[in-house]
């Protein structure tokens, strides 16, 4: 068997408390996630984060750092993700631009209103992502060697 991992990225966008979450649908689910995606060719860890944001959520962002570097074997499939989990911040809403498929919404929610719908999680990375920016540190972009 041929084991390949999937290169991903996330970002945690924090403001005033309130995190911004995709909501999407998932095996006839929906559930909850960072804005994320998979790195495409050519592209920089960083380039992919920006965009996978913005294709998701309708937000323009600028990184701030990185929260950490994930490897994650999802249970439902046996697929393994490396996930590096940049930190952002919002700087312009796109409200007319459609979402990627599969997305129905953007919302925001504190940590302890995600925290509250276990369920809803895509995986257990999206709270754990989230703790960890809060509890820190927050590791410079400089790590990310393009």
């Amino acid at each position: 068997m041929t084991w390949h991992p999937h290169i991903t990225v996330a970002t945690v966008i924090e403001d005033d408390g309130r995190f911004l979450f995709v909501e999407e649908l998932k095996n006839g689910k929906l559930v909850f996630n960072q804005p994320a995606g998979h790195l495409e060719p050519d592209e920089t860890l960083r380039e992919a984060a920006i965009r996978e944001t913005l294709e998701e959520t309708g937000w323009d962002v600028e990184l701030t750092g990185v929260v950490g570097i994930y490897l994650y074997t999802a249970p439902s499939n046996g697929v393994t993700y490396q996930r590096v989990c940049f930190s952002a911040k919002a700087t312009r809403h796109h409200p007319e631009r459609a979402l990627d498929t599969g997305i129905v919404g953007a919302p925001w929610f504190s940590r302890d209103e995600l925290a509250s719908q276990p369920e809803r999680w895509r995986s257990e990375l999206v709270l754990r992502c989230v703790d960890e920016y809060l509890a820190g540190p927050i590791h410079s972009l400089q790590v990310v060697r393009d």
